[in-house]
């Protein structure tokens, strides 16, 4: 009956509000609600862990841990693939629930991000397998170059993708041989909830993988600041990021931080121009809550009219709904802490000479968090909507003349998270994407990733590269050994 009482039940799926530490449910004293952005209602309320919680995970993960990283990369592997088929297995439970937890689109989740969730156990599980470097020789000595497991990793993600940016980082970090403990965001924490499930039915053994929910300002914190964490994995706001960093300066833990953007979508005037408005109107995807979106439209000034024009009347045709439906092209916001912060960017812009040539404001005919998708034009050059982080459906267009002009507008911003260029020369692809500050360019393309290519921004949009054998090189102690031939003396040096 107790048990029971610590269950809740979304779109049909029993999801456990506690923490999950050493292989075992654990209740708080105190909790927090949890929202659906869809209607605003109460989901549950989440046990709300702190300092205490942390430090019983993390010293879960540390006992765990000589005996999982003494496992070879093939029986962690075999593990882990049995996590990503259980993913397989609640596919559909894990969509109902993310969508209704954080209110983005259940047809994304079941086509594009779950796949992509259980994808993130079984690719890092195969890559850790061929961590064997080709054998090095310097002077007649040899040297062996091993990934050696780090020790306990601490994770903390965000809302807009809940476990896809956190599988993302616990994938190869217990491929790797390393133990987590995952903060997952206190808007949307469910899904977290059900991952610890799926890694317990799949034989994953206990204190190799935690969860403690919370808020940023107590779990994240405890965690951020914990002495016996040895890598730190983040993904968030630069604020928030910079308050973490100096948690975890102390210790020296060294961290990965991927953050926010302001990305560019540089349109050239030999481009293909359906192709050029498809990727403009693809940045409503999530209604905007995604980093790595290319929401300064850069066109030059021969097509601008014309692509502007297109860009508007896509836009307007743009299906706004419960993101339930199946016809739904743009959903809500997460929150309405978060929808008055985006309403707040809007208002000052229009305020400050911006035009609104599509939205400008909230559906008002759709109650709730609904926000229009927006264009906004004749920003004033510097001004806040053009250079922080909206994380909202908002677009701004300006124009530009030469190719040289173009890159200087595209580079001129503190992030440098991504940028997408659209181009019929491929002289000029190869010229400006290697002029583009950015962890990403897309060429006449956007959002295609593999997991084997490094990923992460410049400037203030992240610290380091995750993905292929880039993971493993912040996930593992890499050592190098060096071997004087049996009898050697030193004489012959």
């Amino acid at each position: 009956m107790a048990e029971r009482a610590h269950k809740i039940e979304v779109e049909g799926v029993r999801v456990d509000t506690r923490h999950w530490i050493g292989g075992a449910r654990v209740s708080s004293d105190r909790t927090f609600t949890d929202l659906s952005p869809i209607d605003e209602t109460v989901l549950g309320e989440i046990a709300a862990g702190g300092a205490e919680e942390v430090d019983r995970a993390v010293a879960a993960a540390r006992a765990a841990f000589p005996a999982w990283a003494a496992l070879t990369a093939a029986e962690r592997g075999k593990i882990l693939h049995r996590v990503a088929d259980g993913i397989d297995t609640r596919r559909e439970d894990l969509a109902r629930v993310e969508t209704r937890d954080n209110g983005s689109l259940l047809r994304s989740h079941r086509r594009g991000v779950m796949p992509r969730v259980a994808l993130n156990f079984r690719w890092f599980a195969d890559h850790a397998e061929t961590l064997a470097p080709e054998p090095r020789e310097i002077r007649d000595h040899r040297e062996r170059i091993t990934y050696d497991p780090a020790g306990v990793v601490a994770v903390i993600t965000p809302w807009n993708a809940p476990l896809m940016l956190a599988t993302w980082r616990a994938g190869p970090a217990l491929a790797a041989g390393d133990t987590v403990v995952l903060k997952p965001p206190e808007w949307a924490p469910l899904t977290a909830s059900l991952l610890a499930d799926i890694t317990h039915e799949a034989g994953l053994p206990p204190g190799v993988f935690n969860v403690v929910q919370g808020t940023g300002a107590e779990a994240g914190a405890a965690l951020s600041r914990h002495p016996d964490i040895n890598r730190l994995s983040f993904t968030g706001s630069v604020p928030t990021a910079g308050v973490v960093a100096a948690a975890a300066a102390p210790n020296i833990v060294p961290l990965s931080f991927e953050l926010g953007g302001k990305s560019p979508l540089l349109v050239f005037d030999d481009c293909d121009l359906d192709l050029a408005v498809s990727l403009a109107v693809e940045q409503f995807d999530n209604a905007g809550q995604v980093c790595l979106g290319a929401f300064r439209l850069l066109v030059q000034e021969g097509i601008a009219h014309e692509f502007v024009l297109r860009v508007t009347e896509r836009t307007r045709t743009l299906v706004q709904g419960d993101p339930r439906d199946e016809r739904t092209d743009v959903s809500v916001l997460v929150s309405r802490a978060h929808f008055d912060r985006v309403s707040g960017f809007v208002e000052r812009a229009l305020a400050d000479g911006a035009k609104a040539i599509a939205g400008g404001g909230p559906n008002t005919g759709l109650r709730g968090l609904y926000y229009f998708p927006t264009i906004l034009t004749d920003a004033r050059p510097g001004s806040e909507i053009l250079t922080e982080e909206v994380f909202g459906p908002v677009l701004t267009v300006q124009t530009f003349g030469t190719e040289d002009e173009g890159v200087r507008m595209a580079n001129n911003t503190r992030f440098g998270l991504a940028a997408t260029l659209v181009t019929g020369s491929a002289e000029r692809a190869e010229r400006v994407s290697a002029a583009l500050k950015a962890g990403t360019v897309w060429v006449n393309c956007f959002f295609v990733r593999d997991l084997g290519a490094p990923f992460g921004g410049n400037g203030r949009s992240g610290i380091g590269r995750e993905g292929g054998t880039y993971s493993f090189d912040f996930y593992c102690d890499v050592k190098n050994t060096v071997f004087a031939p049996i009898g050697w003396t030193g004489k012959e040096a």
